[in-house]
């Protein structure tokens, strides 16, 4: 079907792969009104259960990253989605509070290294001309995995259960693993389906060539100085006031709509796709964006940081006004656009990393970015327990969100400029 562009078989793979990943990780907040129920669990323990995820999750980010640098990302991705469908499935078996602490966090160890692994993959596989097209295409299946949750887990477990509804995506990876195993290689170069016109293109083209050959074989710990740069500390800033935005709606959305908006769980199923579908149309064309800028003003930094700042700009201000309305309709409206615009970032911080940092470091840095971006993770889903419980409710939830938007593009503007990254390419 792709002849010479085996690549697209690859990028269809990674975003199979996000759709299931956002579909498990969401299943928790989509079952959350059921399971408070039924295991007695408070607003503030949920949030702790939210954000007990990320605790495995972000450890695995950087072990992941390095193992997709030393071992390749096909090992590292199979041996990534074994486990956390593993442990998706025994969310099936718990029994409380405590029991589902242990299997979130063992879930969150699987789920750790799919980021920074679908960077590297992309890294390997895709031309640099392409590489907005490619991250913004495969990481759209993330938030469509959150759009397809709502009325596939919501509606399989009102009918049958909150516990089967862990099973059916538990199968659904186990299907994908066998699909990466038999269709996936680490490079292009070494893959028999691959044309040779095809694997030339990709490595004369790859992103962050090594601009100085006396660091081609740079030694392990020549790492520190990229993750420790500057660069790349402002991207995982960035990335870190997007998360924040993101576990917020991931984890507290449909609660926010069933207790808030006062929806039942069939009506919050359906309304809860929207912001979901919207963040999908924004990874996809945030991507194409880029590249399109990309091609105008021939500055890869420039390019990206415009996406990051505008995308957090207009979601800041989005989530701000949600504070103070209460009509469904017009907040749902205020969500989507946040989440439109606040989609648009991610891939561009994937993709500016990889600009900044070489190929063989690519995985080690990703990871360590992801790493730091997703303690949002363990702070978005407890602060917003705590303060709904405890402090101001939903409006000082979503101007707490509103605010480090802002302070992710102040980030931004202040450690990514384009003469630190040429001094680092340069050392």
């Amino acid at each position: 079907m792709f002849k010479n562009k085996y690549r697209y078989y690859v990028a269809i793979l990674l975003f199979l792969a996000g759709v299931l990943n956002y579909m498990d990780r969401s299943a928790l907040s989509i079952m959350a009104p059921l399971i408070k129920t039924d295991l007695k669990i408070t607003d503030s323990q949920l949030g702790i259960l939210f954000s007990c995820f990320f605790v495995g999750y972000c450890l695995f980010c950087f072990i992941g990253g390095w193992g997709a640098d030393k071992y390749g990302p096909r090992k590292v991705y199979g041996l990534a989605m074994a486990v956390w469908s593993l442990f998706c499935g025994a969310t099936a078996l718990v029994g409380g509070f405590f029991h589902l602490i242990i299997v979130r966090v063992l879930f969150g160890i699987g789920e750790g290294p799919m980021g920074t692994t679908t960077n590297k993959s992309i890294s390997n596989w895709f031309p640099k001309k392409e590489i907005g097209r490619a991250v913004g295409f495969t990481n759209a299946g993330q938030p469509l995995g959150a759009a397809l949750s709502a009325p596939i887990v919501g509606l399989v477990g009102l009918y049958f259960g909150w516990r089967l509804a862990f099973v059916v995506i538990a199968l659904f990876g186990f299907v994908w693993l066998g699909f990466w195993l038999c269709f996936f290689r680490d490079k292009p170069e070494d893959h028999r389906r691959v044309s040779e016109q095809e694997a030339e293109l990709i490595v004369n083209n790859r992103p962050a060539r090594v601009r100085n050959p006396a660091h081609e074989n740079d030694s392990h710990d020549s790492m520190w100085k990229y993750i420790l740069s500057l660069p790349v500390i402002g991207v995982a800033l960035a990335f870190f006031c997007f998360n924040y935005i993101q576990y917020f709606f991931l984890s507290w959305l449909p609660i926010y709509l069933v207790d808030f908006q006062h929806l039942d769980i069939k009506s919050m199923s359906i309304v809860g796709m929207l912001p979901w579908l919207g963040a999908t149309v924004g990874f996809i064309i945030g991507g194409m964006i880029c590249d399109y800028i990309f091609s105008k003003l021939n500055n890869f930094v420039l390019s990206r940081k415009i996406i990051i700042f505008v995308g957090l700009g207009i979601a800041a201000i989005s989530v701000f006004c949600t504070a103070y309305v209460s009509d469904l309709y017009l907040a749902v409206t205020l969500i989507t656009i946040a989440t439109i615009f606040a989609y648009m970032t991610p891939q561009a911080c994937w993709s500016l990393l990889q600009d900044i940092v070489p190929p063989k470091k690519i995985g080690t840095t990703g990871g360590f970015v992801h790493l730091l971006s997703n303690l949002a993770g363990i702070m978005s889903p407890a602060v917003t327990g705590f303060i709904i419980q405890y402090g101001g409710g939903y409006h000082s939830a979503f101007i707490l969100a509103s605010v480090l938007a802002i302070g992710g593009m102040i980030s931004l503007v202040i450690f990514v400029k384009s003469n630190l990254v040429l001094r680092l390419q340069a050392l």
